[in-house]
């Protein structure tokens, strides 16, 4: 089955290009104009994956995104006409996976659709994800996608789980931000060193909601590496 992504957009030539550059990669597309219209629509028909964008009228992707959190975990790749850090952490940190700035490349966003895909659903199970992976009260099941912190469910996006198991399996190790990211992209997709913060920043949040205040910590000048996790 082709994934299903819908596509946000208030400006139809935009929809018109992500959809054909999706469509031509084998993926399945609807596309909507709004917020609102984002929200029903994965009521409607839960896609695999969002491409949302920040500056629409009414109601923003970046508010969409809010509410989305509140009952779903899809993947989300913010678009945006401004590249201002501010957009790109806010939504980072309100759950979204990517972000790409127009004017984009149609061929750059198909390949982190693809990464972001890749990491949320897996087609192909690997050997190494049927290894349960524990540290503390930190435990992480690759083959079902669960985290839980002393027996507390985390809802992780896909880049989020990645980037915690990357550190699981070296729990003794620093790892430099390309490090980090290798884990979570493959290595296919070159991402800003803020954006690499910003994943970490949702990861401690979610950790310290549970309890656990020591799950990342940051080595000054080198990157960073996994906390006590008691």
């Amino acid at each position: 089955m082709p994934h299903h992504i819908l596509v946000a957009d208030d400006d139809p030539h935009i929809r018109e290009v992500i959809c054909f550059a999706l469509e031509k990669a084998g993926m399945k597309t609807s596309a909507v104009s709004d917020g609102a219209a984002a929200l029903q629509a994965v009521e409607r028909h839960p896609p695999d994956l969002i491409v949302l964008d920040i500056g629409m009228p009414e109601m923003d992707g970046l508010e969409v995104c809010r509410r989305l959190r509140q009952r779903s975990d899809v993947p989300v790749l913010f678009l945006s006409a401004r590249d201002e850090e501010i957009d790109r952490i806010l939504g980072l940190e309100m759950g979204g996976d990517d972000y790409v700035t127009k004017p984009f490349s149609p061929r750059e966003l198909v390949a982190r659709v693809n990464v972001i895909l890749r990491r949320a659903r897996p087609a192909v199970p690997q050997p190494a994800d049927d290894t349960q992976f524990s540290h503390g009260k930190l435990t992480l099941a690759p083959a079902s996608h669960a985290a839980a912190f002393n027996g507390e469910p985390l809802a992780l996006t896909g880049i989020e789980f990645s980037i915690l198991k990357g550190f699981l399996a070296r729990p003794t190790h620093v790892l430099g931000r390309d490090a980090v990211m290798a884990n979570a992209y493959a290595g296919k997709i070159h991402v800003a060193d803020r954006t690499v913060d910003s994943h970490i920043r949702n990861i401690r949040a979610k950790l310290a909601a549970v309890g656990c205040q020591e799950v990342i910590e940051t080595v000054h000048g080198v990157g960073f590496r996994l906390g006590r996790c008691g």
